[in-house]
């Protein structure tokens, strides 16, 4: 541990090994990993902690319709979720898994000490039983006579068995839960549990008979029994750390956050707590709880049958894009709906469009110039500054939302960032600086800033996007290792070497699932959707200068960085002046050998041609809403 550095212990849930690692899964992880890597960028002393659950009813009878021994299934379904996350590039400190050793012997002792201070007891108990989440429900939880999550009927199962005198832990986990409030979030999270605990909580059932399950630990003080399985999986938060008394459990356990999905929200919101009290164990600082990722509508998950190929298309679009598209998709808490239309939206608007047409702008100016340790600079006024304020801006904001895993909006602000030095280049026209050997200071000061900016994003962005974020330092010559306290602009004003970097997210096609082609036939235009249309950012832009494009009837060069064809209907002294509407966020084309970053939308009829203009004096660079 650093000295003086803050601890940040992180967990997921430990995953079922009945079957292979799906989108659900991923996503917990993705964020679990985002934010160790943020904390770590932040120079903390992070444990980040995941694994799988091998116990219970469900594994045993996955392992017999495979023909297979449950420790066979746990190794083989184990080792998918290991490579799962090797190949999303998560960064985990540990990995536990419940049939090791060292988490046997850390549940056994747990289960000893409770039963030596008198928290369990044998009695009998008998209900509806869901095999899949592998516990009883009450009259209450039941939808029409099934289980709510799994749609499925349940089994009336009446046995003897061991259980946890939770019930004497209601009035302090309501005043421990009403005196933290941000103990589980979001709200509406803590919100639910307090209204689970209105009504009288009963005693859990910890145990189930060898004579109908074998596959468990078996329980220190009867090993007639073994343990259920939520008093095994739960305990993998401790025994990981190997148990009470080991000094990594007295370094991390104080500082403990666990993430996980909603539909295990009451076993960690409830039974844990009362768990931990009972053993003499501080209670966790957070639980976070997030929302389901859906698909038209309904939780993607095996079990209800719905589960689609989404992880796969990492494969396809890469790891970068998979990871911030559900970063930036789900509100964390609420849920989601998934679709290979919607990833690729977000990677040609954001990645590509704004992203990587950022980088690829700023590193072709870039690279064209020798080092300089000392280059003449105009003053750091006037939109310079703008650029070094809006990055300390979106650094405060990323802060304060990390805190909260509000991933969408530490993104939302990053993107502000991009968009301003995107809108930085178009204002300040570095290009036409280049030629004017008297501007030449004030040339330098935006490369400068340029750089700067990417030498920022290269280090803010690491948590969310570590591919892409690793290539721009590389870019720009940045060789230290990646620390938040570096991401501060104004603190280096050398031209440095610079490498060009194009195509760090290059436009996709998504494609298409249904079975016939598109025709092409007249008529009206599909409808598009507020979503389809907000991918689209109109901006008005003046036109400070136009002039014709040799060898070209139609095209007409304009200095708001646009190359528009509309020569044949407008001579270049007609356009100076004139306030018109461009398309901000296209991918960078070139025509006639000049790269066009936008496009001048105009209206024709019958031949004749008119650009569109706002009716106002509206400052260039406003956003069409």
């Amino acid at each position: 541990m650093t000295d003086g550095a803050r601890v940040f212990y992180l967990t997921t849930p430990i995953y079922y090994v009945n079957d292979r690692p799906h989108l659900g899964h991923a996503y917990t992880t993705i964020v679990a990993d985002a934010m160790a890597r943020y904390r770590r960028l932040a120079g903390d002393d992070v444990w980040f902690l995941t694994g799988t659950d091998e116990h219970g009813d469900k594994i045993a009878q996955a392992a017999a319709a495979a023909g297979m021994t449950p420790q066979q299934l746990a190794d083989r379904n184990s080792a998918a979720f290991r490579d799962a996350w090797r190949q999303l590039g998560i960064e985990y400190s540990d990995y536990i898994r419940t049939t090791e050793p060292r988490h046997t012997k850390v549940v056994q002792a747990i289960l000893q000490t409770l039963w030596d201070k008198g928290e369990l007891y044998l009695g009998k108990y008998g209900g509806p039983y869901c095999f899949g989440c592998e516990r009883f429900y009450t009259e209450k939880e039941i939808v029409e006579g099934k289980c709510p999550d799994h749609q499925t009927p349940l089994a009336w199962i009446e046995e003897e068995n061991y259980f946890f005198k939770m019930s004497k832990y209601q009035a302090w986990l309501i005043e421990t839960i009403e005196r933290q409030p941000d103990l589980i979030r979001p709200e509406r999270y803590r919100n639910e549990i307090l209204g689970f605990l209105r009504d009288p909580l009963q005693d859990l059932s910890i145990s189930r008979p060898k004579s109908r399950l074998s596959w468990g630990i078996p329980l220190p003080f009867d090993d007639t029994y073994v343990t259920y399985v939520w008093f095994d999986a739960l305990i993998n938060y401790v025994s990981a750390l190997g148990g009470p008394g080991d000094a990594r459990f007295e370094t991390y356990w104080p500082h403990v956050q666990h993430v996980t999905a909603k539909d295990i929200v009451k076993p960690h919101a409830i039974y844990w707590p009362s768990m931990l009290k009972a053993a003499g164990l501080p209670v966790y600082r957070h639980l976070n709880v997030h929302g389901y990722w859906t698909l038209g509508g309904r939780k993607i998950s095996k079990s209800v049958g719905n589960l689609v190929e989404a992880l796969a298309l990492k494969d396809t679009y890469g790891n970068d894009a998979f990871r911030y598209f559900v970063l930036r998709e789900m509100v964390f808490g609420l849920d989601a709906d998934f679709s290979e239309e919607a990833l690729v939206g977000r990677l040609n608007a954001d990645l590509a469009n704004d992203l990587g047409n950022l980088v690829s702008r700023a590193t072709t100016l870039l690279s064209s110039l020798a080092p300089d340790e000392q280059p003449a600079l105009a003053s750091a006024a006037g939109p310079h500054q703008r650029v070094r304020a809006a990055s300390g801006e979106a650094r405060k904001i990323v802060d304060a939302a990390m805190s909260e895993f509000a991933f969408q909006r530490a993104l939302g602000a990053l993107w502000e960032f991009i968009g301003e030095v995107n809108r930085y280049i178009d204002t300040t026209q570095p290009w036409a600086l280049a030629k004017d050997p008297t501007r030449k200071p004030e040339f330098h000061r935006v490369m400068v800033t340029l750089a700067d900016s990417l030498r920022f994003l290269g280090i803010i962005l690491t948590p969310f996007l570590p591919d892409a974020a690793t290539k721009i330092r590389h870019a720009v010559g940045d060789v230290r290792e990646p620390r938040l306290e570096n991401a501060q602009m104004g603190r280096d004003d050398r031209l440095s070497r610079v490498e060009r970097l194009s195509g760090l997210f290059p436009r996709v096609e998504a494609t298409r699932t249904s079975g016939t082609p598109p025709t092409a036939q007249a008529g009206p235009a599909a409808l598009a959707t507020i979503a389809d249309f907000s991918r689209v950012e109109l901006r008005v832009a003046e036109v400070l200068a136009a002039e014709a494009v040799p060898k070209s009837r139609k095209l007409l060069r304009l200095t708001v960085s646009l190359v528009a064809g509309i020569a044949e209907h407008y001579a270049p002294a007609e356009l100076v002046g004139k306030k018109v509407v461009v398309v901000a966020n296209l991918v960078p084309a070139k025509l006639m050998g000049i790269e066009s970053h936008g496009m001048v939308l105009a209206a024709s009829t019958e031949g004749k041609l008119a650009v569109l203009t706002v009716d106002r004096d509206l400052p260039p660079g406003a956003k069409i809403t």
